[in-house]
């Protein structure tokens, strides 16, 4: 929080920044803004460049440096026997100073040294803290002098200005791409890691998933079964009984708010629909266990059906009304973008409305919905709170939807609870599983992309 208020200050000081360097170019020709090479406004940008990116870079090297500089002068204020401690060890004692710093009590009565430590920790912060302070108001003022100082009629501030977004913005796009590359190999690293243990193909056809891996030789489980087949089994059907629910219906409702419905409804009809895209998972999850789960299994037993309290089919459902507004939203655009010549033109030969929209709108819009469909099974592929909350937990290889089953999603964040030693091929294997998930995903957005560039229609 209190980084936050040095990113108001470096705001302030830029605003200021912009607003004396506008000023400056203005008295510099006397108010005759035709004899200055770029706009007032230019070079008020070029302070207000000069006066924030330095700082802002500042900052973020601090943030990212802070924690590590600090722990270590906290560790080399420890006595003697604390430092000789092994690293795992000596990383919790580090753990409780922190907590003891935050206010997280540890224990009843910490250790004197524990207590020390904390005070030293707080006191390094708010000492780094100010001077932090000082040094970035220190910069932004010498950012604005400089700025000032460069301020020239003829100088091309204008091309300087849109020079420094362009390396901005470049250096934002490398940000994400550097992190994305980062995240799959460091998912790789640790799948290449699990497969030195796990043959391969164990992994990908085994029909049996129990990742438990015992402590000793000599106990049940020991060696533990590591095959994917279920769990594909479970997301499979859940993603494809969410569809059977999301496509008819989100399509359908992108034809009537696009063709049919009149202006005012549609200003009503389509923001409530979106509402749905901006409900959290988990509320879906709580609605899907409380409400829809039960239901289900009352209708079951009715009918004399047996139908477990968790289900496939009660996960599905939910997940299928929570992509209802991704593929609905999409195709509406889509839809949209269809020219209303083709309309006029399917009308003035006779054909009613409804015709039109079946043999003229959708074969014209149909590449962009077949990408808004498969971006929806995406969204389904990846869900995961809505499956533990009303699917279960149980790996279990079934085609009946009654009964629970479990997704990718759901077994990465079960392994990855808790003390886990990254060694073990239990927590490896949910790196395995994240790369499978990577590439299922991956797939169905290449093919996206491929249905929507090769059957796209372009219109003048």
């Amino acid at each position: 929080m209190q980084y936050a208020y040095l990113l108001i200050l470096i705001t302030l000081l830029s605003a200021i920044g912009y607003y004396l360097g506008r000023q400056r170019s203005s008295r510099l020709v006397k108010q005759e803004i035709r004899r200055l090479h770029s706009l007032p406004g230019h070079y008020g940008m070029y302070v207000a460049l000069w006066c924030s990116v330095p700082a802002v870079i500042i900052l973020g090297l601090w943030i990212t440096l802070q924690s590590s500089a600090i722990e270590s002068l906290v560790i080399s204020a420890l006595p003697p026997e604390i430092q000789s401690l092994p690293q795992e060890q000596l990383s919790l004692v580090l753990n409780d100073i922190i907590n003891i710093a935050g206010g997280i009590i540890v224990s009843d009565a910490p250790d004197e040294f524990l207590l020390a430590a904390a005070g030293h920790y707080n006191q390094l912060k708010g000492t780094g803290f100010l001077a932090l302070a000082a040094l970035l108001m220190t910069v932004c003022a010498g950012g604005l002098a400089m700025g000032m100082r460069y301020i020239r009629p003829d100088m091309r501030a204008r091309i300087k200005v849109e020079r420094t977004m362009q390396a901005l913005m470049l250096l934002c796009s490398a940000v994400a791409i550097v992190t994305t590359i980062g995240i799959v190999l460091s998912v790789l690293f640790e799948s290449i890691r699990f497969f030195n243990q796990i043959p391969v193909t164990d992994f990908l056809f085994g029909l049996k998933w129990s990742p438990q891996i015992a402590i000793r030789p000599d106990q049940v489980g020991a060696s533990g079964s590591f095959g994917i087949v279920p769990l594909l089994a479970g997301t499979l059907m859940i993603s494809l009984i969410a569809m059977l629910v999301a496509v008819p219906t989100g399509l359908m409702s992108a034809v009537y708010m696009s063709e049919y419905a009149s202006d005012k409804i549609r200003t009503v009809v389509k923001p409530l629909l979106e509402i749905l895209a901006g409900i959290p998972t988990v509320v879906y999850g709580f609605f899907a266990a409380l409400t829809v789960a039960p239901f289900i299994r009352e209708m079951g037993g009715r009918f004399g059906i047996d139908v477990s309290s968790e289900s496939a089919l009660a996960a599905g459902l939910v997940m299928g009304i929570m992509i209802i507004p991704f593929i609905s939203s999409l195709s509406d655009d889509v839809i949209n973008a269809v020219p209303q010549e083709l309309r006029d033109a399917s009308l003035s030969i006779g054909a009613t409305r409804s015709e039109t929209v079946v043999r003229v709108v959708l074969p014209a819009a149909l590449p962009g919905i077949v990408g808004s469909i498969l971006l929806g099974v995406s969204r389904a592929v990846g869900e995961t709170m809505i499956v533990v909350m009303a699917a279960g937990l149980t790996a279990k290889l079934t085609a009946n939807p009654f009964e629970a089953v479990t997704t990718f999603t759901v077994q990465i964040v079960t392994l990855l609870i808790g003390d886990q030693e990254f060694d073990s091929p239990k927590t490896l294997a949910a790196f395995a599983l994240g790369l499978v998930l990577f590439v299922i995903t991956l797939c169905l957005n290449v093919i996206a992309l491929y249905v929507v560039r090769r059957y796209r229609e372009e219109y003048e």
